[in-house]
């Protein structure tokens, strides 16, 4: 259950089976995202790999030396690129690799157009999602929803990309999905469709509790997006921005022109990888530590770190030092503009009332702090505008509400309409109205009493005390308490029924109408062999079993607080594996523009071999 393994796993195996020589990789936009979250261009190049290009490029020069690799996703656009490419050959051999199902007549046409006989093989290689953590995964869609339905284009995508991850990991899941969304339903129902289409596909060795993909909305919880964030990843994404791994930090003030682009990969990059979830001080300490010990080796000129400036200076004053440790000189100079950051946005501040919001339940105090944070001049629009927000979902029934209040303060302080009128549309995308949970106020007896005791005990830190409501429904999960009535299983209205002989969906006759005398799932016997009593699937007791393997996904995106949560329960509980993905990770601004384009202020987007074997 690595997704960053799976799709380096796929890529090498490419490049292997081109064989010895150099070669060129020929990508499309996507795919070339796709395999810089997993491969950097030095180890790319170490695998003869020297050219790196887009099928898309029109001023590619005819190369007959090199042998071509193309990796593309199998859509209308690339087929006939690689059409017109195959006319025309630029390379002398080509090995084509499509990172999803590409249907039969695309590949007769391909066939046709290779009148030089330039292609060596084609097949297809599931790596159609980004490879964020071992354990999180991303399709970089941005605004899926039309109001509370799919953008068709989005659907296709999304259940693409879906598709994509339960082949890379070898999964044939059961589908659990979240009833109070209608886009969980209609997703579950397209995955369910391709692996019924696809079945030879998904035919994996059964497991004694089979894997479960458990499909999420993002409406019910609006919270977890808009706060702050204080460990060393999610930190990076919220102020800085993580775009496939890349940080833009030429904005930063005298920034030296080679640190104007970083990349940030736990792969290639040991700081990263160890301090990836660590909080904010935690990671100063170990920088100053780092540096204290390269210090230790001079034996002159030895001075005192006590602040991120001092390292700063300290990194600058010594060029041997940038060369021969530059990743720590990054990783000074990502902290540092952090640093700048918090004490100029008060932002501890900020985040102290942002978690007093999400996690305690005194309205008097919360509004009181809200409103002295507004009149602050240091607290940016941004901070002001999601401190209200999340006011506005915490209370939003409130019969003493102070929203009115807040709004006339933010219009005083000159807060855009634009940011103004998103407080509205955050309520009405994850407000109560739409929640299939509650979100904010604890009504049974068990959750009363998890939120007195921890009370009692207090927090260890202020700024982390929130958790958001993916660890909840997990923690149920894991121990077979999540509730059908909540959270359905995807078929047939008894689970005895839906995995009876006869099929998941399709009684015998009409599987013996759509398969072919010989095919896999034909007939009530076959399907008979195929799950028998006490097999995996049989039966609503197995399918109630805690399941071992669990991907959950988030319809409209999620963050990197929810992955911390889940590689938090994988270190936790043993047996365990759970991968989470989404449309795609979000920041508070990347939500805030879900959120316009979800409630309403939406633009018309443009949609988006089987020697052939599969892999």
């Amino acid at each position: 259950m690595n997704v960053t393994l799976a799709v380096k796993q796929y890529v090498t195996r490419m490049i292997e089976d081109s064989g010895p020589g150099m070669k060129v990789l020929l990508m499309d936009k996507d795919t070339t995202s796709i395999v810089s979250m997993v491969y950097t261009q030095s180890e790319i190049l170490q695998k003869e790999v020297y050219l790196l290009e887009r099928i898309d490029s029109q001023n590619r020069d005819n190369m007959k030396h090199l042998k071509a690799i193309c990796y593309l996703r199998p859509t209308k656009e690339n087929v006939e690129s690689l059409i017109q490419e195959l006319r025309r050959p630029k390379y002398s051999v080509y090995f084509i690799y499509f990172s999803n199902v590409i249907s039969k007549s695309e590949i007769k046409a391909l066939a046709e157009a290779d009148e030089q006989e330039v292609v060596a093989e084609i097949q297809e290689f599931y790596g159609d999602f980004i490879a964020v953590n071992p354990h999180l995964f991303s399709l970089n869609l941005q605004g899926v929803a039309r109001g509370r339905s799919w953008d068709p284009t989005m659907l296709a995508r999304s259940t693409q990309g879906l598709t994509s991850v339960l082949l890379a990991l070898k999964k044939c899941p059961v589908i659990r999905y979240q009833l109070s969304s209608d886009m969980a339903k209609r997703l579950a129902e397209s995955v369910k469709l391709i692996i019924t289409k696809e079945y030879e596909l998904f035919d994996f060795r059964k497991t004694e509790v089979p894997p479960l993909l458990l499909i999420l909305d993002r409406s019910d919880d609006a919270i977890t997006p808009l706060l702050n964030q204080w460990t060393y990843q999610a930190m990076v994404h919220e102020l800085l921005g993580l775009n496939n791994n890349r940080i833009d930090l030429s904005r930063v003030p005298g920034i030296s022109k080679d640190l104007r682009e970083v990349v940030l990969s736990a792969d290639n990059d040991d700081f990263y990888a160890n301090n990836l979830y660590l909080n904010f001080g935690e990671i100063g300490t170990n920088i100053k530590n780092l540096m204290e010990d390269f210090q230790k080796k001079k034996p002159k000129g030895q001075q005192r770190l006590e602040s991120i400036s001092d390292m700063k200076a300290f990194v600058d004053s010594y060029p041997q030092f940038k060369k021969m440790s530059g990743a720590v000189s990054k990783h000074v100079t990502v902290v540092g503009e952090l640093s700048r950051l918090v004490a100029e946005r008060q932002l501890m501040e900020v985040s102290e009332v942002e978690q007093e919001l999400a996690c305690q339940n005194d309205h008097s105090s919360a509004q009181q702090k809200v409103r002295r944070l507004l009149r602050l001049p240091g607290v940016c629009e941004l901070d002001a505008v999601r401190l209200v927000m999340l006011y506005a979902l915490r209370y939003e029934r409130h019969s003493n509400s102070a929203l009115p209040a807040m709004m006339e303060e933010l219009a005083k302080r000159g807060v855009s309409e634009k940011y103004r009128k998103m407080v509205h549309s955050v309520v009405e995308y994850g407000g109560k109205r739409v929640r299939g949970s509650d979100l904010v106020t604890a009504t049974d007896a068990v959750a009363i009493t998890k939120q007195f005791l921890k009370g009692l005990k207090g927090v260890e830190n202020v700024y982390t005390q929130h958790q958001p409501l993916l660890q909840d429904t997990l923690d149920q999960l894991v121990k077979g308490k999540l509730r059908d009535a909540q959270f359905p299983y995807l078929g047939a209205s008894s689970l005895r029924d839906r995995y009876t002989p006869g099929g998941p969906h399709l009684g015998a006759s009409s599987l013996r109408d759509r398969y072919t005398p010989g095919g896999p799932h034909l007939g009530a016997s076959s399907l008979r062999d195929r799950y028998t009593p006490g097999g995996p699937h049989l039966g609503a007791s197995s399918l109630r079993d805690r399941p071992q393997d669990v991907l959950v996904f988030v319809v409209g995106g999620a963050t990197y607080e929810e992955a911390l949560c889940v590689y938090n329960l994988n270190r936790s509980v043993p047996g365990v594996r759970i991968v989470l993905g989404g449309t795609t990770v979000h920041s508070t601004k990347s939500f805030l523009e879900e959120v316009t384009m979800t409630t309403g202020n939406i633009s018309d987007r443009a949609g988006a071999g089987r020697n052939l074997s599969r892999r």
